[in-house]
């Protein structure tokens, strides 16, 4: 008789999916506004450490066997880096963001663009919405965040345009402005027949979240990874997962242990140059779901 997978599950349990994901080099980042806690427009950033920084994300993904595409940096536009704010795709199918702040909305036409020329169905909001920045997609699931940028009224959009279920948590701590600086998508592949685990898992920060949603979390994810506010502080949550690699920051001890134990190779990637500006690996890093 099989048994749930456990706190010791071996790592031979987990397996490594091909992924294609949407990337910008930050060639323009710098902070010359404030849209975050994070943003201290006084303190100076090193474009050229960022690049790198950047760099070895993207060269990573490549090593690991993955696709990466490329989209051309607009001047003016420092946060086009954070390319998960981008869209949100699954199916072949790409919903374009419809950014909160003036500073990034200029960003929306240039990723609509893309996603046209790359064949993408594309469909053009009519809600506030920061695309996979509140948007997760766990097994058929989406996950929708709201609190500080997307709007309620996208949860119900994003639900019509994929004829999926969606999920609304609330955040309630300016820190953890997006859902994907507060949750990670630990498996990408749900499903023993995809070559996934049975049920998707996620790891997430508790106290960025209010107590309805810390409710519907404990009630669908049990097992489900808890993370300290020390490692979610650091943008540990902010990470990219292709179901046994999970790159996450090099700060992150507490979770790089815990994701030890469940059977993942945790993998770290300094990106402190970009958490200048409120992102870290997974806001570098738009998922890019084909139709199958």
């Amino acid at each position: 008789m099989s048994t749930p997978e456990t706190m010791t599950a071996p790592s031979n349990t987990r397996t490594a999916h091909h992924r294609r994901y949407l990337m910008c080099r930050p060639e323009h980042f710098t902070v010359s506004y404030k849209i975050n806690p994070w943003m201290e427009p006084a303190r100076p950033t090193d474009t050229a450490n960022a690049v790198a920084q950047w760099q070895k994300l993207y060269d990573l993904y490549l090593a690991l066997g993955h696709e990466v595409e490329l989209i051309e940096p607009l001047a003016g536009y420092p946060d086009m880096v954070y390319t998960a704010n981008g869209g949100f795709v699954i199916d072949g199918r790409a919903y374009v963001p419809e950014f909160r702040f003036v500073e990034r909305q200029g960003e929306s036409p240039a990723f609509a663009e893309w996603f046209r020329a790359n064949g993408f169905d594309t469909v053009m909001p009519e809600e506030v919405n920061e695309g996979e920045g509140d948007f997760l997609l766990v097994g058929d699931t989406i996950l929708a965040g709201t609190g500080f940028r997307s709007t309620g009224d996208s949860h119900r959009e994003v639900g019509e345009v994929f004829g999926r279920e969606v999920v609304s948590l609330n955040l309630i701590d300016p820190r953890f402005y997006h859902l994907d600086t507060a949750i990670a998508v630990l498996d990408p592949v749900e499903g023993i027949e995809n070559g996934g685990p049975e049920r998707a898992n996620i790891a997430y920060l508790p106290g960025a979240f209010d107590e309805a949603s810390r409710a519907i979390l404990e009630e669908r994810y049990p097992d489900a990874i808890l993370v300290s506010d020390e490692d979610g502080s650091v943008f540990g949550l902010n990470s990219a997962s292709d179901g046994y690699n999970v790159i996450i920051s090099p700060r992150a001890k507490g979770f790089e242990a815990q994701l030890r134990e469940r059977g993942y190779n945790p993998i770290m990637v300094d990106l402190s140059e970009l958490l200048l500006g409120g992102g870290g690996i997974k806001c570098c890093t738009l998922e890019l779901r084909g139709a199958e």
